[in-house]
């Protein structure tokens, strides 16, 4: 059973949801996903966690009190840690995150070691780390002025080509619920936004591999099987190679949440606490 809460954060009114009984897992989405994004892999996390989910600021029921702002990774590091103060105060919680949302696991790992027992980051496009990082954070640039002259199908067509054929379909798990229409309703309404206001700031955040290196016994980098060989790869190998982990992979492409949840599930549960049900 899900449980749908507010809470009010400077700036902004959070929406978030939790589910299930254990040990705390935040699950991070990607840039303009939602808390019902990761519905298929939070239920199959519920039996071992209390799973919290949440619409980032901005995006889909969490509003802002003004208008939409360039994002920052901090600022959304800082949302996730009230979201573990308000729902367990003081507990130790493990933490998951996919593409941007892989990105503010990081940072918040830096900043707050001693909030996190475990993190997983899933392909964080942190371009800032790559010895190409001009070339990449310019594609970016690239995709927001093809959005503003072009509309979003042509941007969506730019950010594809830069990327490669990153993004699998869904398996045809028959007709939706009423739930995943309207979260793929509010997701494709997020799409420019997540150009807008958070794609190149993502994109040029640079993690603290220092501080990571500090806490890299709780890291726990992945990739997509069949992101090898594109962008979204990158970034995740170089920072294991540099902080001396092995990189994990995870079944799919860098959507592989979405493709293959319960594997992903499977994953998620085993390198977080060791289960390998």
């Amino acid at each position: 059973m899900i449980a749908t809460h507010e809470l009010r954060v400077p700036g902004a009114t959070l929406h978030y949801e939790t589910r299930g009984a254990g040990p705390l897992l935040l699950l991070l989405p990607g840039a303009g996903g939602d808390a019902a994004a990761l519905d298929p892999v939070a239920d199959r996390l519920a039996d071992t966690f209390t799973v919290l989910t949440h619409d980032p600021r901005g995006y889909s029921r969490s509003t802002l009190d003004g208008p939409h702002t360039e994002q920052r990774v901090a600022t959304h590091a800082d949302d996730a840690l009230r979201l573990l103060d308000a729902v367990a105060p003081g507990e130790v919680a493990h933490v998951a995150g996919a593409s941007s949302g892989a990105i503010v696991a990081l940072d918040l790992l830096a900043r707050h070691p001693d909030r996190l027992r475990r993190v997983l980051a899933h392909e964080p496009p942190s371009w800032s780390v790559l010895p190409d990082a001009a070339e990449q954070l310019a594609f970016f640039q690239d995709v927001y002025e093809t959005l503003a002259a072009e509309g979003l199908q042509a941007a969506g067509a730019r950010f594809m080509k830069g990327v490669g054929p990153v993004l699998l379909p869904r398996p045809d798990h028959g007709q939706l619920t009423e739930r995943a229409r309207e979260s793929g309703a509010r997701m494709l309404a997020n799409a420019p936004l997540a150009i807008r206001y958070e794609h190149r700031s993502f994109a040029a955040y640079a993690p603290d591999l220092d501080a990571l290196a500090q806490a890299a016994g709780r890291l726990v980098l992945a990739a997509g099987t069949a992101t090898r060989g594109h962008l979204p790869y990158r970034p995740a190998a170089l920072m294991a190679d540099r902080l001396g982990l092995p990189l994990t992979e995870f079944p799919g492409a860098h959507n592989g949440w979405s493709t293959h949840p319960a594997e992903t599930a499977d994953l998620l549960r085993a390198h977080l606490v060791g289960d390998t049900r």
